[in-house]
């Protein structure tokens, strides 16, 4: 990670979105873990839920050993979908989607991926090193936050569906989507938490914005230039700690 930009980002997201707003935090594949213990989960356990952590500082990386959801692990990339998955959805426990048939063919479109390493490692933005080297930036913010990175992804864009809102679980939407974008060469940002059962781990009015770091790279750049300057935003600002 090039702690110039760090740094830059740290400066201008507090000019521009608020001081007290929260840092991003990031994530990336690589084979040695953040902490000295490997998470072993005792019972079921959201990651999303784990995040919060990460979000108030603390750097952890999770192995296919730490993920006890068997969603969350394929949604890492570290295992296939468990059977079932299309009852489950449907008529089983989360009644999600009509009936298996239509689960079974939203389950098919599904970007599922073999995690490239043995873990999967998450930093808040301002605890990231220059060995680091983060693969997609991930903001849980309130709606006026939300308008200002939105409007940023989509400022160097002509294409209005530059920012993706797919119909995914909360781990699909930060994790895997965004992921598979990453390895695109004008990847998209991804709008998520909409799962209902991934709210309860995290604040109210709060949903997610993913974005492959080639995206944020870019947005850090065009930042100064951008409607951040205005007049307009700095109302909206202003109201953000609020």
């Amino acid at each position: 990670m090039n702690i110039n930009v760090k740094e830059s980002f740290i400066e201008k997201f507090g000019k521009y979105f608020g001081e007290e707003t929260d840092l991003p935090i990031a994530f990336w594949y690589g084979n040695d873990p953040l902490q000295e213990e490997e998470i072993r989960p005792k019972n079921w356990m959201c990651i999303i839920g784990q995040l919060n952590r990460i979000r108030k500082g603390e750097s952890l990386s999770f192995s296919a050993d730490s993920v006890s959801c068997g969603g969350g692990k394929t949604y890492c990339g570290f295992s296939e979908f468990m059977p079932g998955l299309a009852d489950f959805l449907s008529t089983g426990k989360e009644r999600y989607l009509q009936n298996p048939e239509i689960a079974q063919k939203v389950i098919n479109q599904f970007p599922v991926y073999n995690a490239p390493a043995k873990y999967i490692s998450f930093k808040r933005w301002d605890q990231l090193l220059e060995e680091d080297e983060p693969e997609v930036v991930i903001f849980f913010a309130k709606p006026d936050v939300l308008s200002g990175l939105f409007t940023l992804s989509n400022y160097d864009q002509s294409e209005l569906q530059s920012t993706i809102v797919p119909f995914s679980s909360g781990c699909g939407s930060i994790i895997t989507f965004p992921y598979q974008e990453s390895q695109k060469e004008n990847p998209k940002a991804i709008l998520g938490m909409f799962d209902v059962s991934a709210r309860l781990y995290v604040p109210a009015n709060t949903l997610s914005l993913a974005i492959p770091m080639k995206k944020m790279l870019d947005m850090i750049a065009n930042m100064d230039e951008s409607f951040l300057a205005t007049d307009e935003w700095t109302k909206v600002k202003n109201r953000i700690s609020r």
